[in-house]
Formats: structure tokens, C-alpha cells, sequence
């Protein structure tokens, strides 16, 4: 990557590392938020929902607007309204003795305003960035995501030590400066966007899904079962972490942080080894579904801590793996004026995905360990199925 386009990557790294934190820097706080506010797991776990849907929801408008005006007249204002949600459910945890309502409110705008800014950072990378340099660019943007994900819950739980609404405050200390810095900083490739009716828009698009349509919708499951998993298993085990092993504040963040800490890094590994090596993406990704189904398999069998993150530590590396190459395919099936709403569309599932884990297994915990991870290892398992037969590697000169 050339130099002088460092610092406006950077920023754009900026964009995924700041989202992930809307969801992942409240989980460590969940317990608190439970007890501060007299909350069930199945409610604690709809502070995520309620974010998520509305960002997944807005996310195919967003892609359709940028694709029309532009990636950066988009994410800026997105990413001040997802610092004022932030704002709002601070100040209502301030000020409000029955705050959940009004923290709703505030998840929901908060998640209109992330709708589409990471999935826009990914299709300015690549509109910026061209075959084996993309697969590389977008290797570390999925990074940054991942190290999001690593601080989140270690931040989470350093600012819960001020109050357990003190993190929702950090969303717009965050947002502000990084929006300020993609609109000033960041270059933004002109002539390329589409000035077609709706109506046209959607014709072509309908193209793309009637071209490639197997191999995008079994991309986006694939990202969605993972992130499900993930965001599903993160939330039950910083219940479970207070509850069965006593490991509270700061020391809990750290514990957190270790599955998503190896996705990060193995996200980041695989961008670098996969750009050039489209031939390894299709079994990568089978691969790190399989492996993923087997570790959540094995979960139940222990109970000692060390052992239990280990295997956690695993998942971490085999969804991590599977990122980038899914990445690289949706965001290289279609040309620059239809990879906004192709990316967004990505983006939707995956906050659906997010969206569904925590509540889900809220609800499903009552049904015990053994039926919860079971379960999740067959939605796995079943994934890497679909994807080995409908997955179909790009050739080279793609």
C-alpha cells in the first residue's frame, strides 16, 4: 500500500473499529445493566437487537445512496447520528429512573445511524483498490472490525468501573472526530456513481443476483451464521463468566477478549495469505464453518475455565479465517457502481445475525448447555454443507 494512502485507510479502518463497539463494548456490561435496570437475559439481550435491526433494515438504502451521491456524503452523517443515539442513551440512564424505554429509542437511532457505514468503508476500499491489493485492504479492514471487537470488552468494562452507562457516552467521543476525518481526509473516486431511476437500479441489480445470485446468498450466510454464533456465544459467556466463575470488571474484559482477539488476528493473517490464492477461499471457508461446528460441539465437555477459552480461542481463529475470502467474493462479484448496495446487502444479514444471537440464546440457555451448543454446532455444520456445494471459486482473472 502506497503511503500516501495510508492515513486515509487508516481512517477508514477507523469506520468498522468505531461500529463494532455499538453491540461489543456493552456485552461485559450486560450483568449490570441487567441488575441496574431489573432486566431478564432475553430483555439485557434486546439493547442489541434493538440496535442491530435498524442498521441491518437501512443498510440496502444506504448501498442505493451511495451507489447515486457518493460513499462519504453517506457515512459522515450516519456516523454523527450513531454518536447521538449513544448520547441519548447515556443521558436517559442519567437523568431517568425507569430509563429502558427511552435506551431503546436511543439503541434505534444509534443503529440507524451505523446502517451501512462499515459496509461503505468496505466498497470505498474497493473502489480505491484493485485484485490481489483488495483482497489485502479488505484483509485489514476486517481486522480493524475484529480489533474492535478485542477492545470493546476490555473498554466496556474500564468505563463501566465509572457507571455501567458510561459507555454509551464513549460512542460519540468516537464518532465525531472519525466522521470529521473521512469527509476532510479521505478521497472519494469521482464518475463513478450510477444517476439511474430506482426502478433501474433494481432492474441491474436483479441482473447481478440472477448472475451470481447463488454464490452472494450463500456468502451472506455464511457471514451471518458466524457473526450469530459469535455475538450469541459472547453474550453467554460474560453471563456465565460472573455467575460460574466470579470473574468481574476489568479481569471479565480481558477474558472477552480472547475469542474475538483471535478472529481479529487470523482475519488479518488470512487477508495477507489468501489475496493472491483464490483457489484456497472456497475450502478456507468450509473449513472454518467445519471447524467452528466442532469446537461449539466440544464446549459442553468442559467446565474448568482454561480449557473452556482455549476452545473459545479456536472458534475465534476458524471464524476469523472465513472472513476475508467471504469478503473478497461478495465485494468482487459486481462492478464499482453496483458494489455499494451488494455490500450493504452483505451488511444487513450480518446484523441480523448479530441482532438474533444474544436474545436467542437467552432464550435458549433455558433449555440447557448440552441442547444450546449442539444446536449451534449443527446450524454450523449444516452452513459449511450449503457452502461446499454452492460456493464456486472466482477464476483467476476475476
Amino acid at each position: 500500500m502506497k503511503k500516501k494512502t495510508a492515513l486515509q485507510f487508516a481512517i477508514l479502518c477507523g469506520v468498522p473499529l468505531v461500529m463494532v463497539l455499538g453491540n461489543s463494548m456493552l456485552i461485559p456490561v450486560f450483568p449490570q445493566m441487567k441488575q441496574a435496570m431489573g432486566l431478564t437475559q432475553f430483555q439485557v439481550g434486546l439493547i442489541v437487537t434493538f440496535f442491530s435491526l435498524p442498521a441491518g433494515i437501512l443498510i440496502p438504502f444506504a448501498g442505493f445512496l451511495s451507489d447515486r451521491y457518493g460513499r462519504k456524503v453517506i457515512m459522515v452523517p450516519a456516523l454523527f447520528v450513531y454518536g447521538l443515539g449513544g448520547l441519548i442513551c447515556g443521558f436517559s440512564a442519567l437523568f431517568l429512573e425507569n430509563p429502558y424505554s427511552l435506551l431503546l429509542v436511543g439503541r434505534v437511532i444509534q443503529g440507524a445511524g451505523a446502517g451501512g457505514t462499515y459496509q461503505l468503508a468496505m466498497a470505498l476500499t474497493g473502489d480505491t483498490f484493485q485484485t490481489n491489493e483488495r483482497t489485502k485492504a479488505l484483509g485489514l479492514l476486517e481486522a480493524s472490525n475484529g480489533l474492535g471487537k478485542v477492545l470493546s470488552p476490555i473498554l466496556g468494562s474500564l468505563i463501566a468501573l465509572l457507571s455501567w452507562y458510561a459507555p454509551f457516552f464513549a460512542y460519540g467521543l468516537l464518532a465525531f472526530p472519525i466522521a470529521l476525518g473521512v469527509w476532510l481526509l479521505v478521497p472519494e473516486k469521482p464518475g463513478s456513481h450510477a444517476c439511474e431511476s430506482l426502478k433501474e437500479y433494481w432492474r441491474k441489480l436483479k441482473e447481478v443476483f440472477k448472475e451470481k445470485g447463488t454464490l452472494l446468498l450463500t456468502s451472506y450466510l455464511v457471514g451471518m451464521v458466524a457473526l450469530f454464533l459469535l455475538f450469541g456465544v459472547l453474550s453467554y459467556i460474560s453471563d456465565i463468566l460472573e455467575s460460574t466463575y466470579n470473574i468481574h470488571g476489568l479481569k471479565k474484559g480481558f477474558v472477552l477478549a480472547v475469542p474475538v482477539f483471535s478472529m481479529a488476528l487470523t482475519s488479518y493473517l488470512s487477508g495477507l495469505f489468501l489475496s493472491d490464492k483464490q483457489f484456497l477461499w472456497k475450502p478456507v471457508i468450509i473449513g472454518g464453518m467445519a471447524v467452528t461446528a466442532l469446537t461449539l460441539g466440544l464446549l459442553p465437555l468442559f467446565t474448568n475455565l482454561v480449557p473452556y477459552m482455549a476452545i473459545l480461542f479456536l472458534t475465534g481463529v476458524s471464524i476469523g479465517i472465513l472472513l476475508p475470502p467471504i469478503n473478497s467474493l461478495i465485494t468482487g462479484a459486481t462492478s464499482t457502481d453496483r458494489r455499494g448496495m451488494i455490500t450493504c446487502l452483505y451488511g444487513t444479514v450480518r446484523f441480523f445475525g448479530v441482532a438474533m444471537g444474544p436474545p436467542t440464546f437467552g432464550l435458549a440457555a433455558g433449555l440447557g448447555t448440552w441442547t444450546m451448543f449442539l444446536g449451534c454446532a449443527a446450524l454450523a455444520a449444516t452452513t459449511a454443507i450449503i457452502a461446499s456445494v454452492s460456493i464456486t471459486p472466482p477464476r483467476p482473472s476475476e
